[in-house]
């Protein structure tokens, strides 16, 4: 059967694609999904003047209200139920993972199996409630003191206590559908539902900055070899991307021959472990790029002056800045030791290996093993994070080399390659699993027949 699935693995048969219910109903409803998310993304909150906005928005963009803009889908363009998106979700997770690393409670729940993961997941949107009530509530405050360019008109036209309120409970349940939808996409439909809410947003951008690139090019602020190095540096990079994502190191695995009875042996197979080159996915550009958004944006609607500490620290930590980069880089890397250390337990496969009478050759099973695969994966992710460093910092050094007009996100890319890269696959694996059903099927009415 192993033989069987595995031929099916090399030769799909992407025709039978219209014969898979099950997966077809699976994509609709993920389109379904993101379909009701970007409708909410144009429904914007309740007491406030959308044109002022607009306009505030357009004097305070640029840098890392452009970035939190691109991920939110426009959303905080138009100041819309989403303007948050899934982002206090993402600071919640990362909260809440630093904190299973570092509480025994939280680490024993942890190790319950199923039902801890539950508590936690439950804990972790608990925090989310929490932080997007005090974000929405910084916003909403920040909102108020806001007017038009040349001391115009106020950006809100009720009362602030009204004001205030309503803000809170209309981002705050928004944040809270969006990861409800969220779940229900990893759920009934393919792939990270989380991960594709974010990859929607940006997908629905990126006609919008392809626009304005051609339109600044048309108006020669933006030179046509430099647009032109720009299209082939993405295709580069794109390239670049799946090839490191698919690159992974194989772990030699063998099993004894073992007698079950007389004169039958069982075992003696070699199998490996596949360690990824970046293991962390896309999660350490994510998380980095959140903590960084978060302090930034509060000072950007903090409306400080040139002289404050605070804005201060803004100047310092935009875009193409040496603090900047040097911090972003920094937490990309940690965030990737960081994850792969949550995601892969070497010790934990080490003993799995030793139950099951599997050796790694020349090591000894257990403590040999599990260093020989700390080693080894602790090597790689080297690799892997120096990776995200590089195509996450590209864009940075391409702004302050070239004073690009728009944010070429590095981050962005990583996300809509990889995302698409994991959706296909488990989309392949569906059309396995269908055609695997259906010579099975074959195979039981053969047999009837005979």
């Amino acid at each position: 059967m192993a033989s069987a699935a595995e031929q099916l693995a090399k030769n799909v048969n992407w025709g039978a694609f219209s014969k898979a219910k099950d997966l077809k109903r699976r994509l609709l409803f993920v389109m379904g999904a993101l379909l009701v998310y970007r409708l909410g993304t144009y429904i914007p909150i309740p007491g406030i003047d959308p044109h002022v906005w607009s306009q505030i928005f357009q004097q305070k963009g640029g840098g890392i209200l452009d970035m939190f803009n691109m991920f939110s889908g426009g959303a905080l363009s138009r100041m819309t139920i989403f303007a948050l998106n899934i982002m206090p979700y993402i600071s919640a997770s990362i909260i809440m993972q630093l904190a299973t690393a570092m509480s025994p409670k939280l680490e024993a729940l942890k190790k319950e199996g199923e039902s801890g993961r539950t508590k936690i997941n439950q804990y972790t949107r608990y925090f989310t409630v929490l932080l997007a009530t005090i974000q929405a509530y910084g916003l909403a405050v920040g909102l108020e003191s806001m007017t038009g360019p040349g001391g115009g008109s106020a950006v809100i036209y009720d009362s602030v206590l009204f004001f205030r309120m309503s803000t809170v409970i209309t981002i705050v349940g928004g944040t809270v559908f969006l990861m409800w939808l969220g779940e229900q996409i990893t759920a009934r439909g393919i792939g990270n539902g989380i991960s594709l809410i974010i990859f929607a947003g940006i997908v629905a951008e990126l006609p919008r900055a392809v626009a304005t690139m051609l339109q600044l090019a048309m108006e020669d602020t933006v030179g046509g070899a430099l647009l032109l190095f720009i299209a082939v540096m993405i295709i580069g990079v794109i390239a670049f991307i799946v090839f490191m994502e698919r690159a992974q190191r194989r772990v030699l695995v063998q099993y004894p021959k073992r007698q079950v009875s007389a004169g039958r042996m069982s075992g003696g197979e070699t199998n490996h472990i596949p360690l990824k080159l970046n293991t962390a996915g896309v999660i350490p550009p994510i998380f980095a790029s959140s903590l960084l958004l978060l302090p930034l944006t509060i000072v950007g609607f903090s409306g400080a002056e040139g002289g404050d500490f605070t804005a201060t620290i803004a100047r310092y930590l935009q875009h193409g800045e040496p603090l900047y980069m040097f911090l972003y880089g920094a937490l990309i890397m940690f965030f990737c030791f960081f994850y792969t250390a949550i995601v892969f337990n070497p010790e934990e496969n080490a003993d799995m290996l030793r139950k099951h009478g599997g050796f790694v050759p020349g090591i000894r099973p257990g403590k040999n093993t599990a260093e020989h695969l700390d080693y080894t994966l602790t090597r790689i992710t080297l690799v892997g994070s120096l990776y995200l460093v590089f195509i996450c910092l590209l864009p940075e050094f391409l702004i302050s080399k070239f004073a690009l007009p728009f944010y070429f996100g590095g981050t962005s890319l990583l996300i809509v390659v990889s995302v698409t890269m994991d959706t296909v696959a488990q989309i392949h694996s569906h059309l396995i699993a269908h055609q695997y059903e259906g010579l099975m099927k074959k195979a039981k009415l053969g047999g009837r027949k005979r």
